[in-house]
């Protein structure tokens, strides 16, 4: 089973993500979006959205710094393990809890808002329900290395992240991940579950975030020249009202 767990279950998720993703990308590029439903409602939308989406941005960071990042190179540079684990506590306490605040306003909006829910598939709630419960558990995994920096199995860059980096290249370490504890284990599995239905629910957005607008040219702006060409009667605006001479003609 900690073979199957660990050792295959994490090629399988990879697989349905880049499969996919790349079938959804061919046969339903229509479907391709989030469904904004903005012009269902919009006040809530404006708090929830950005608590969520900035939330979200930094827990992914933190997770890809935490298990990409060996703990022998925060060693080297002078960063002790109390400083690193104090870091990742606090703003990963920030962060999650402006996620779940961000989703649980979702959440609530598409409960209470009539065209909103109206307009959710079982798709989506099946997508919220493991994306609250993957940001739930990790959250309390946070929480738990806060409250006891020193209780077993808190520093998973000894047993999580080796594994993670080992399935990269194609010798997962299983031993590693048997070790960490059970909220890890719950944790993980979890996210591999939300993952793999990546493709297959609104979250496939994440791949086509607007980053090209930061390298686009500028728009210019040009006013209209309200020169008459030669020859030409001058332009009467819209709203002008039509005098006597107009009616005659």
């Amino acid at each position: 089973m900690d073979i199957f767990l660990w050792g295959v279950l994490p090629y399988v998720t990879l697989g349905l993500l880049i499969g996919g993703t790349i079938w959804r990308y061919r046969y339903d590029k229509f479907g391709w979006t989030t469904r904004s439903s903005e012009l269902y409602e919009s006040r809530l939308l404006r708090v929830a959205s950005p608590l969520f989406h900035y939330g979200i941005l930094v827990v992914i960071i933190g997770h890809a710094m935490g298990l990409l990042i060996p703990e022998s190179w925060t060693d080297a540079v002078g960063v002790s393990e109390t400083t690193y684990h104090w870091g990742a506590a606090i703003f990963g306490l920030l962060a999650a809890v402006a996620t779940l605040v961000g989703v649980g306003m979702l959440v609530y909006r598409r409960r209470t808002v009539g065209p909103v829910f109206m307009a959710t598939t079982r798709n989506d709630k099946a997508m919220y329900l493991v994306l609250t419960t993957a940001l739930i558990a990790g959250t309390y995994i946070t929480i738990i290395g806060a409250a006891d920096p020193h209780a077993h199995g808190v520093n998973y860059r000894e047993t999580v992240s080796p594994w993670f980096r080992s399935i990269f290249v194609l010798q997962p370490d299983v031993s590693a991940m048997v070790q960490a504890p059970l909220r890890f284990h719950v944790h993980i599995l979890i996210g591999m579950l939300l993952f793999a239905m990546v493709p297959f629910t609104r979250l496939v957005h994440i791949f086509t975030a607007p980053v090209h607008y930061l390298f686009r040219p500028y728009i210019v702006y040009r006013s209209r020249d309200r020169r008459p060409a030669p020859g030409s009667r001058p332009s009467r605006p819209g709203w002008a009202p039509v005098g006597a001479k107009d009616r005659d003609r």
